[in-house]
């Protein structure tokens, strides 16, 4: 990991379930000037103080849509974690302006505070839902990461880099299936919802995610888009894991929602590279520094073009979790 000590680090949206494992893992692992937790419950704020103490927390309320509060919470700030974001796919799709002030908006807020206070490095998290979108939440964060990328040509050639990091559904973060599945199971439910019986999705812990955080502020250059590779998992596998029951309920799909869902979309292919442990979608522009090499990142690894035919999906990812695979993961996090 790279060394975050006497840095300060702020994180936006920090009360969420990736900023609460994040600075679990900066607080094990380093000695931080500062963390700052930058959001806009104040009840989350106060349960995530009774959880971290320590003297280099601050806690600073404040929304991603208020450009001059962020200025301010960014000052002598040397990496921002972008985390904060409206997230749920139906809510999205009714409340769409919302969406856009947060996921948009608010991305940009960011990338101009950042500037201005000029921060070292910004690593966005972006999502599946980005690639190919169909529903508004997965449009909002295919801008954001837009914006983030082209970042890099504003803040010049020794300004503030920005990365973002893509990946799938997190096992057991709040509002996803596993705690709704959990929730109806300890109520008695037998019979589980599901969607439609052929969904599939990228499946990734939060200890994986927080990790690979970590390991992009290491690798970055500015300008990449990073894809873990990450297993699969079939939505009737994950209920049968977890109800040890083969019978589900059809409900329908929800607005907004997909089949299957893609990280690296074909038609990406042409800019995307494979290393041993992630792929890199580079930048389709050229920034000032035309002579940026993405094929070997900050760590000297070296990655290798995919066929031009390639494509990341869900669907046919080669790995996907067995239901036994599943099981355990489910009780892991229980």
């Amino acid at each position: 990991m790279e060394s975050f000590d006497g840095t300060s680090i702020l994180i936006t949206g920090g009360t969420g379930s990736f900023g609460n494992k994040f600075v679990e893992e900066l607080l094990n692992q380093c000695s931080p000037k500062k963390i700052i937790i930058y959001s806009r419950d104040e009840l989350k704020q106060f349960e995530m103080q009774q959880r971290f103490d320590n003297p280099c927390m601050r806690y600073f309320i404040g929304d991603v849509r208020d450009k001059e509060r962020l200025k301010v919470a960014m000052n002598d700030v040397d990496y921002v974690v972008h985390a904060a974001a409206l997230k749920q796919v139906p809510a999205a799709e009714y409340n769409p302006n919302e969406c856009i002030k947060t996921n948009i908006n608010g991305a940009q807020n960011v990338i101009d505070a950042a500037i201005a206070n000029n921060v070292s490095r910004v690593v966005a998290l972006s999502t599946d839902k980005a690639a190919n979108p169909v529903n508004l939440y997965g449009a909002t964060k295919l801008a954001s990461d837009k914006l983030f990328v082209a970042a890099n040509n504003i803040s010049g050639a020794s300004g503030t880099r920005f990365s973002v990091v893509r990946y799938g559904n997190v096992v057991g973060s709040r509002g996803s299936v596993v705690p709704l599945f959990r929730k109806l199971l300890n109520e008695g439910t037998t019979v589980l919802p599901v969607t439609h019986p052929s969904m599939t999705r990228f499946w990734i812990t939060l200890d994986q995610g927080v990790a690979f955080v970590f390991k992009s502020f290491e690798r970055m250059r500015g300008g990449e888009i990073f894809v873990p590779k990450i297993p699969s998992i079939k939505i009737t596998d994950l209920v049968q894991a977890m109800s040890g029951n083969e019978e589900y309920e059809i409900i329908g799909i929800r607005p907004g929602e997909k089949l299957h869902e893609i990280m690296v979309p074909e038609e990406m292919a042409h800019h995307s590279i494979e290393f041993d442990d992630h792929f890199v979608i580079a930048p389709a522009i050229t920034f000032f520094d035309k002579n940026i090499n993405y094929k070997t990142n900050r760590l000297k690894e070296k990655g290798k073009s995919v066929p031009d035919n390639f494509e990341y999906h869900s669907g046919t990812n080669p790995d996907f979790l067995s239901i036994d695979e599943l099981k355990a993961l489910d009780k892991g996090q229980s």
